[in-house]
């Protein structure tokens, strides 16, 4: 049977209210996760500032200076010859510990992006 110019604006108007259902799902699973993140997340850390980030910074970029440490080390050490499995595996666990930080510190700047965890303005204040 051939499409009248009734029938395909049926099709199409059912299309756009899946299209438009589908959005508004998205928008309310989007915003249930958002809520979800934040009542499971925020009550664990405590109100974020500047000096209470200052400790996990540190530790990232104690790993990747760790790791570019030993890189520059191993280098040294064999020179223009194959590093040792033991140097290797050094390496290695130094740049999975470093990775491991990094995707910890990225992860705590989606939850405060998201808005997951509260921010406090400026930093602690300083005992006199």
């Amino acid at each position: 049977m051939p499409l009248t110019k009734d029938r395909r604006s049926n099709l199409t108007g059912g299309a756009t209210r899946m299209g438009m259902d589908t959005n508004r799902l998205l928008l309310e699973l989007e915003q249930t996760i958002r809520t979800l993140n934040r009542e499971i997340i925020n009550p664990e850390i405590p109100s974020l500032t500047l000096d209470g980030l200052c400790p996990v910074m540190c530790m990232v970029a104690t790993t990747r200076a760790a790791y570019l440490n030993e890189l520059f080390h191993t280098a040294t050490e064999v020179g223009r010859n194959m590093p040792s499995t033991e140097q290797v595996t050094k390496l290695r666990a130094l740049r999975e510990t470093y990775e491991e930080m990094v995707s910890g510190a990225q992860a705590l700047e989606t939850a405060i992006q998201r808005g997951y965890l509260d921010v406090s303005e400026g930093r602690k204040k300083q005992a006199s």
